[in-house]
């Protein structure tokens, strides 16, 4: 007998809201640096290629995440829909963070996220580069957790 996993709302075929909507689930999800709370939104068996990092399974997310957010400090991101399709959806994101040693990062890349009909990531696709920044070229600056719902997107903040 097959496990049927709950759905994750919005679920495919995505509208440009419905879209827009799983694109900020995820961003907030991230922001609360909770590697077990994001790992319900993938499938139990998802893939994911991060960098140059290969992911399979809720289980190695977990270990992922928690790695990455004990040497990445005072993580926040924003995420921007860029473009979807049928149970597709890509998106651009920055994040900035820190090293134990205080030295300030802004993270940029790309995702392209793949939904099960229940709306779980079974695919997620990352490209990230990281640039050096000093602290006071920081723009993300709310207090640690989900962004405020006014705070400006990545086209405002021209990121």
């Amino acid at each position: 007998m097959t496990q049927t996993l709950p759905s994750r709302p919005p679920i495919p075929p995505f509208t440009a809201l419905t879209a827009s909507q799983k694109v900020r689930m995820a961003e907030d999800a991230w922001n609360t640096r909770d590697a077990e709370k994001v790992a319900l939104a993938y499938t139990l068996n998802s893939n994911w290629r991060n960098r140059s990092e290969f992911i399979n399974g809720r289980e190695e997310i977990i270990a992922f995440l928690q790695r990455k957010w004990t040497t990445e400090l005072d993580y926040r991101l924003v995420k921007e829909l860029w473009a979807f399709a049928d149970n597709r959806i890509a998106v651009r994101f920055a994040y900035e963070w820190h090293t134990h040693e205080g030295a300030w990062y802004r993270s940029y890349g790309n995702e392209n996220w793949e939904f099960n009909e229940q709306g779980l990531m079974q695919c997620r696709y990352a490209s990230i580069n990281d640039l050096p920044i000093l602290e006071s070229e920081r723009k993300l600056h709310w207090p640690l957790g989900i962004r405020p719902l006014d705070y400006p997107n990545l086209s405002a903040m021209n990121l």
